[in-house]
């Protein structure tokens, strides 16, 4: 579970929109471009290219 503290600072490396994170998937997925980035042991997995899922 990632902290809410870490939640508040964090958004989208592509396109710097806001994320909303799903606890049950552990994906955080941008409200403004779609992008989905795996959290893994959580840690937020972040890369644009390769590491996202679209």
């Amino acid at each position: 579970m990632l902290k809410p503290e870490l939640l508040a600072i964090l958004c989208c490396p592509k396109c710097k929109g806001d994320l909303d994170y799903k606890a049950d998937q552990q994906t955080l997925t941008c409200r403004s471009c779609g992008q989905v980035y795996p959290v893994k042991d959580d840690i937020p997995i972040m890369l644009v290219d390769g590491g996202g899922k679209s």
